[in-house]
């Protein structure tokens, strides 16, 4: 049996083997001087902000404010290889449709602007000009604004996502489908409910002063790896770090920070989670739940006894509502349920109980791993039920932290990119730039597909992102997206998008975060960025462009505005060449932003107000709000266990990737090395089914809809991984989630909570 793939995990996250993978990334770069001094500007005053997640960045700022998934962000941008007209005129579309993710967009970054030759099946250069010219004309020629689709992926800056939306609602549509649509959009849901705000009330300030930190449904160590240096501060100086995910993943075990030179000299690492608990795929809602009867049951003891309050009693009665209805609620919900449905045992959810009771100031952080079930509102709903009981909102150390992906996935909703935006926006831009706004809501992701697929979509626009990969179905968007009359991507880099053409498609190439940007005069422009704790930073690029003919996003989204609608309402050229007439127009009509240009310019920028860390809560009671909603009637697992063969599966990240982009093909804090076609499984699992580690099966969707969906070809894994419950990394398992699987509320797919059974495979 071929095993070869399977090799040891790293001892901890970080490390030397951190050391090792940037010193890799920046070689295979090409550049791996320029590359290594581009790295000392990362997140810098003075520099760019990285082009990779959304964590926050300390006011008290090192010199080092980078880590190996930002090394390999940045290397991947900064590479000298280029994907130039002799590139698309070597190989046909359906030629380059078989290169995987990782082969096409190791032909590095795009020189040139394409547009899509049918007779040949190939990408031949345009000009700007005749692009612009030839996307106005057909987006003016639909019958109707809402039969065009605008995407915008969370790398692009405010003041692009800002033009953008500006110059779609100048067109007349609001058909937003952005990546918050498949990723994060339960969090913002959930958190205007149950506090008035969708964004987190917590800065990274308050890490330093928490006495306990859960961390639920989410991976620092591959996502976000700079966390884990604020979680290892948190565990040295004493604060409990308590994880609930079904998998064991190596940066929330131990970490060692590359940045410590006595830990790297004496190879030690240190201790993360105080507590790890597995709970099983959609189990989270239950744990929680859990967690809440087992506090509540200790405040029962505590009054019998005469000891003091367990709950902030002057909390819930000044600033909640519902809290009576939810105790109910939890009181009816049985232990034999929780247990059930969460995976967990009692004796297990009881510790992480007292963890919590017996911190002062508790911060609750998740991501993915929670909003991307059909119950994910729900669950997050719960999560700040279990946060109001003692008051852990809305101080020093204390309060909930949904943690975002990509850099700028929260900036481009604070500024207007909404499939649903509010009367209050929409009356502002009306006023500001006196024109009649478009108030018909639009379409999301899942939305736009299913526009796109029964043709009343004719056309879309991609914002950045690699829309094919990113979203769910993957034959069914390869489909819609092949039907257009219009397809226009906006990118750095070739990706499978670009190779699922319309009748008339178009690779327009941008500049890079870490790219200057020079206007007519020659001054470099500033862009801005909002990080997960609602910290806005300036971001310049200081290297080369990598082609003379790249434009920034905001000069392409100008040239395409100007073109599409001309400039009676905006002057669109105007903006593109002076990023600070922007800024002034996003401060006349985003709150938040007053002395936007001047603020900006102040080392690490400024904080956007957040009115629930304030405990000030814009919601229908004026308060903060229970929900007592009861746990699901059935999870994913509890659905497949009642199947024979069948399983639960989780799509997820490799440690050499990041979102779609794929860095390299090892995972070695997994310990897989070169191979990415690979299910994860429980050791007893594969022994029930005769099988062993290495073995090759296809691998099928369970959705009863009558589509046949099959991921073809994967290998077992042997992992530390609930019995039932299965994981693969993403885009290649995207295939078998379903577009009609979609969480409740938020219509997020449901990548998380996926039921299939596998078809074994002759050796090969």
């Amino acid at each position: 049996m071929d095993t070869k793939f399977i090799g040891k995990k790293s001892a901890a996250a970080g490390g030397w083997g951190a050391l090792k993978s940037c010193s890799k990334q920046l070689l295979q770069s090409g550049m791996p001087i320029s590359g290594a001094r581009t790295m000392l500007k990362a997140n810098q005053p003075d520099g760019f902000d990285c082009p990779g997640c959304a964590w926050g960045d300390p006011e008290h700022g090192s010199s080092f404010e980078f880590c190996e998934n930002g090394v390999k962000a940045v290397a991947w941008e900064a590479t000298e290889k280029r994907a130039t007209p002799a590139f698309f005129a070597e190989k046909t579309v359906s030629q380059l449709r078989q290169l995987t993710d990782y082969e096409l967009e190791l032909n590095g970054r795009l020189t040139h602007p394409m547009r899509y030759d049918a007779a040949s099946d190939r990408y031949l250069p345009v000009a700007w000009k005749d692009a612009f010219a030839e996307i106005g004309s057909i987006l003016t020629g639909l019958d109707n604004p809402n039969r065009a689709e605008f995407y915008t992926s969370g790398r692009a800056s405010n003041e692009a996502a800002f033009l953008y939306q500006l110059f779609v609602r100048v067109y007349g549509t609001n058909n937003f489908p952005d990546c918050s649509n498949m990723c994060h959009e339960a969090s913002g849901i959930a958190m205007r409910q149950a506090v008035g705000v969708g964004k987190g009330t917590v800065l990274l300030e308050d890490f330093e002063e928490a006495d306990a930190i859960f961390v639920i449904g989410q991976n620092p160590g591959t996502n976000h790896p700079r966390m884990l240096g604020d979680l290892r501060r948190a565990a040295i100086r004493g604060a409990r770090v308590v994880v609930f995910n079904p998998i064991r993943e190596r940066g929330l075990e131990r970490f060692s920070d590359p940045q410590d030179k006595i830990e790297m000299l004496k190879g030690g690492s240190t201790d993360i989670a105080s507590l790890y608990l597995q709970p099983q795929l959609g189990g989270d809602m239950a744990a929680v739940r859990g967690m809440a009867k087992a506090v509540l049951a200790a405040e029962n003891v505590a009054v019998s006894a005469g000891l003091p309050s367990v709950l902030d009693h002057a909390f819930l009665a000044e600033h909640c509502a519902g809290f009576a209805e939810y105790r109910a609620a939890v009181e009816a919900t049985s232990w034999a349920d929780i247990g059930d449905q969460s995976g967990l045992s009692r004796q297990e959810i009881e510790r992480a109980a007292d963890v919590y009771i017996d911190a002062e100031r508790v911060i609750c952080t998740w991501a993915m791993g929670v909003t991307q079930h059909l119950h994910s509102v729900a669950t997050i709903r719960e999560i700040a039920n279990f946060m109001f009981l003692r008051g852990n909102i809305g101080r020093p150390g204390a309060g909930l932290c949904p943690v975002r992906g990509h850099s700028n996935v929260q900036g481009d909703r604070t500024v207007g990119i909404n499939e649903k935006p509010s009367d209050d926006l929409l009356d502002a831009l009306e006023k500001h730039f006196r024109f009649t706004v478009p108030r018909e809501h639009g379409h999301n992701v899942l939305a736009a597909i299913d526009a796109m697929l029964d043709g009343s979509a004719e056309a879309f626009i991609g914002l950045g992102g690699n829309f094919a990969r990113a979203t769910p179905d993957s034959a069914l968007v390869e489909k819609a997206l092949r039907r257009l009359k219009l397809s226009v991507h906006i990118a750095t880099k070739p990706n499978h998008s670009h190779l699922m053409p319309g009748e008339a498609a178009f690779i327009l190439p941008c500049l890079g975060r870490t790219e200057m940007d020079l206007n007519a005069a020659g001054n470099s422009q500033l862009v801005s960025v909002e990080d997960s704790m609602s910290m806005v930073h300036g971001s310049a690029g200081i290297n080369r462009p990598a082609s003379p003919h790249l434009l920034s996003e905001v000069a392409i989204i100008a040239g395409i505005a100007q073109a599409t609608v001309g400039s009676a309402v905006v002057g669109w050229a105007e903006l593109a060449d002076d990023h600070d007439r922007i800024r002034d127009h996003i401060e006349a009509t985003i709150p938040g932003f007053e002395n936007y240009n001047a603020r900006l310019r102040k080392p690490r920028g400024f904080h956007l107000r957040n009115t629930a860390a304030h405990r000030e809560w814009d919601t229908p009671s004026g308060k903060a709000s229970f929900s007592c909603e009861a746990l699901p009637d059935e999870t994913v697992h509890q659905r497949a266990r009642k199947g024979e063969g069948r399983f639960a599966l989780q799509t997820f990240r490799s440690h050499d990737q990041y979102n779609t982009t794929v860095y390299g093909l090892d995972d070695r804090y997994r310990g897989v090395y070169g191979e990415r076609q690979v299910i994860f499984i429980h050791p007893a699992d594969l022994k029930a089914m005769n099988a062993e580690a290495g073995d090759r099966v296809d691998v099928v969707g369970e959705h009863d809809d009558g589509i046949e969906r099959i991921a073809e070809n994967f290998r077992f894994v042997p992992y530390e991984i609930p019995r039932g419950s299965i994981a693969g990394y993403y885009p290649e398992l995207n295939v078998l989630v379903p577009l009609g699987s979609a969480g409740r509320e938020s219509d997020t797919p449901t990548s998380k909570s996926i039921m299939v059974s596998f078809r074994r495979r002759q050796a090969a």
